[in-house]
């Protein structure tokens, strides 16, 4: 759904949306200055991704069903962004990799607030290269663009503005207790459901874009999981006991990556700090370390002014973690 073509579908959708009873094609194509054919043919549209429209001869059409589809249609309708265009988010049913379609749109010049969804993707990637498990449906997968008027040096800061905004965003949908682990995981019920990804294009003085991966468990069971992450990984629904509907998940997601996006722009990285730090599970616990030349064994203690971790050791020495994986030690030894 593009263009002039795919706005037009989606006011037909917002007022059948708004509708309680039938309302005539004549009145819809009134409304918008349009012929009737075209409604018709963009109720057509409507219908052929899922959409149950009921059409009655001298009453109209009314609307019977929402569809559990991550598509603009539903994501946008009750959208209440501040300044982020609800125009400059594209969704897709299968992709490779949501993270490699919004580097090619930053790439092109658009504008920061695009996002990039999937019901699914076949060459996902985490941290560090690993594969991330998008399986068609189940989850929410998106990526997003921002363009911050940052040094490439604190770069790192736009993760926790993305974690705070995320786990907002599902903490207002489930009202459950959400945490974060430094860098970027968010934990329920001491399990990861979600993975956040950032890539960066950058000068030496100037950020030209940074693209985040989102990849979020939302109504996967059990044996979705392969086998060797059911220890680690959870869903939401797993969580909730509840099916979750994936289109407002996301559309609270979005609003709330804005706000703490805006509030760091307007505030600065010590007031988003402030935010991670009431919600996070890393500081003050036992923690492994491991970079991509060493490992670090020792207690977790602040995050510093550049939001690096730092961690002291056994001997007393101080270490500052710029990026790698930290598990916290839980009291049987396993890790998290």
């Amino acid at each position: 759904m593009k263009g002039a073509a795919g706005v037009m579908r989606q006011k037909i959708f917002e007022i059948l949306l708004e509708e309680s009873d039938y309302i005539s094609g004549e009145e819809i194509s009134e409304r918008l200055g349009v012929s009737r054919t075209a409604v018709w043919k963009h109720i057509k549209a409507l219908k052929e991704d899922g959409y149950q429209i009921e059409a009655v001869p001298r009453k109209g059409y009314t609307l019977k069903n929402r569809v559990d589809k991550l598509l603009k249609t539903e994501i946008t309708a009750e959208l209440q962004t501040i300044k982020w265009s609800k125009d400059n988010i594209y969704t897709y049913g299968s992709v490779d990799s949501t993270n490699i379609i919004a580097k090619k749109f930053a790439a092109e010049g658009k504008p920061e607030g695009t996002f990039v969804i999937a019901e699914e993707q076949t060459k996902g990637k985490g941290r560090m290269g690993r594969d991330w498990s998008s399986p068609y449906g189940k989850g929410i997968w998106f990526s997003f663009i921002l363009r911050p008027e940052i040094l490439p040096v604190r770069a790192s800061e736009i993760t926790f503005v993305i974690s705070v905004g995320i786990r907002e965003g599902i903490k207002r949908y489930t009202g459950k207790d959400v945490k974060i682990k430094w860098p970027n995981d968010i934990l329920l019920d001491q399990k990861k459901i979600v993975g956040i990804l950032t890539e960066i294009s950058a000068e030496i003085e100037r950020i030209n874009y940074i693209v985040a991966g989102i990849g979020i468990n939302a109504n996967q069971d059990l044996e979705d999981f392969p086998e060797e992450l059911q220890q680690k990984a959870t869903s939401l629904k797993i969580c909730t006991s509840k099916e979750i509907d994936r289109n407002k998940l996301l559309r609270f997601i979005i609003e709330e990556l804005e706000k703490m996006y805006i509030t760091y722009v307007e505030k600065g990285f010590a007031e988003i700090l402030s935010i991670w730090e009431k919600h996070n599970i890393t500081l003050g616990k036992r923690v492994k370390a491991v970079t991509f030349d060493s490992e670090i064994n020792g207690l977790a203690e602040k995050i510093d002014e550049q939001g690096y971790l730092v961690i002291k050791d056994d001997q007393g020495k101080e270490h500052k973690v710029v990026a790698g994986d930290v598990s916290l030690r839980r009291e049987d030894g396993s890790y998290i």
